[in-house]
């Protein structure tokens, strides 16, 4: 197992705090007792998911887009830096793929150059878009992927391929540069918009809404789904070991994804509300067939592995939802 030391007390920078991984990571940071930084542009995340923190004493937030250096941001003395900042859904990445191409790139390096002039550690948050439409199941970091580098979903899975070649780069350029990538996969929990697109809060507000949740595809296609503070639990353990490959941070449980929709029909009509039928739509071009992760590295190096089964975490999601239509 890598060596796993938690600093205390540090100062800590968050890009992307204002999404919805972000403002998970930043509350648990506060909670740890970190002075936190959040900077975000705001094009797809939002302030009111940290406007419960509006006057914390550790907290403050900046509003700025990484693609443009960091001059004059008043970053000093900085310890470490989370990047989690780009658009994740497919309707957001895909509304402005050249502005996802340049968060992806420009933006890590204008974090990698602060890295480097003031001697910060730096986790990057990869994705298991990486992987594209796998041909290996499941999916070991070792494994290349298999991405379509010139179609609707290449700004996102290339532009966080080439932004794990940069961090690479970095390293090997400049060894004292401390760098983790951690690779996620399909994340949900409070905080995730329905609208935001993606399946989990997709199938959760058409449901809740009483309308036909909508597959596209027919179904077949599986993910894996893990749940928000699992996630931050694993990005945190890996900032704080000394392990500099990327590692996958994602739950192995497997669904269908005709699977998934009929527990949430289910789960919702167990509230009382009426049981929603499950529509089809056609899929989407170069919509991975399978995703689920190898851990098996974020066991070893990490000791590190999902605790939050699918339910209980979808009674969490489904109560936020709930509380957000009153």
């Amino acid at each position: 197992m890598a060596q796993f030391e938690e600093v205390t007390h540090s100062k800590v920078l968050v890009t992307g705090a204002a999404g919805f991984l972000g403002s998970h990571l930043v509350d648990f940071l506060l909670k740890k007792g970190h002075q936190v930084i959040g900077i975000d542009s705001f094009q797809t995340g939002s302030p009111a998911k940290l406007e419960h923190l509006e006057n914390h004493p550790k907290f403050k937030l900046i509003s700025h887009n990484i693609q443009t250096p960091f001059e004059g941001l008043g970053l000093e003395n900085i310890d470490q830096i989370f990047n989690l900042a780009c658009p994740a859904s497919p309707i957001h990445y895909q509304k402005d793929p050249i502005s996802t191409l340049k968060t992806c790139f420009q933006g890590i390096e204008n974090i990698l150059e602060l890295a480097k002039a003031n001697d910060i550690r730096v986790l990057h948050t990869s994705t298991s878009e990486v992987y594209g439409d796998p041909q290996v199941h499941p999916q070991p970091e070792s494994y290349w992927g298999n991405v379509n580098p010139f179609g609707a979903r290449s700004c996102y899975d290339e532009g966080k391929r080439v932004a794990e070649a940069l961090c690479y780069a970095y390293q090997e350029k400049y060894p004292d540069l401390q760098i983790r990538i951690a690779r996620i996969f399909n994340t949900y929990g409070p905080r995730m918009a329905h609208s935001d697109g993606r399946v989990v809060s997709s199938f959760i507000g058409d449901a809740l809404a009483g309308n036909p949740i909508k597959i596209t595809g027919d179904g077949t296609a599986t993910r894996s789904f893990q749940y928000i503070t699992d996630c931050i639990e694993g990005l945190y353990r890996l900032m704080n070991s000394d392990y500099p490959a990327p590692v996958n941070i994602g739950n192995p449980g497997e669904f269908t994804i005709r699977e998934f929709a009929e527990i949430i029909v289910d789960m919702v009509a167990e509230l009382g509300m009426p049981k929603v039928p499950i529509t089809y739509l056609p899929r989407p071009a170069d919509d991975p067939n399978t995703r689920k992760p190898d851990i098996t590295r974020a066991k070893e190096v990490l000791g590190w592995e999902p605790t939050v089964n699918l339910k209980d975490g979808l009674v969490e999601t489904i109560k936020w939802h709930m509380e957000q239509s009153k």
